[in-house]
């Protein structure tokens, strides 16, 4: 996938908040970014790390970390 921000990864989010949810982002040079904020219910937004510093294909697996 891609757009005007560049190619896109799916990232999908584990547990907090968003549990559940999947998200598209930029890549950041081929790979998916080291951390994500993502909009949620009741205009939180949360941020999101990788579970996995290794992640293969167009998604990738992010963490809760806290809310912003």
């Amino acid at each position: 996938m891609a757009d005007d921000r560049g190619p896109m990864i799916t990232a999908k989010l584990t547990d907090g908040p968003m549990s559940g949810a999947t998200t598209d982002v930029p890549a950041v040079e081929g790979r998916p970014p080291k951390t994500i904020d993502v909009d949620g219910p009741d205009n939180a937004t949360s941020r999101y790390c990788l579970a996995d510093w290794e992640q293969t294909g167009h998604s990738a697996v992010y963490t809760f970390l806290y809310e912003v």
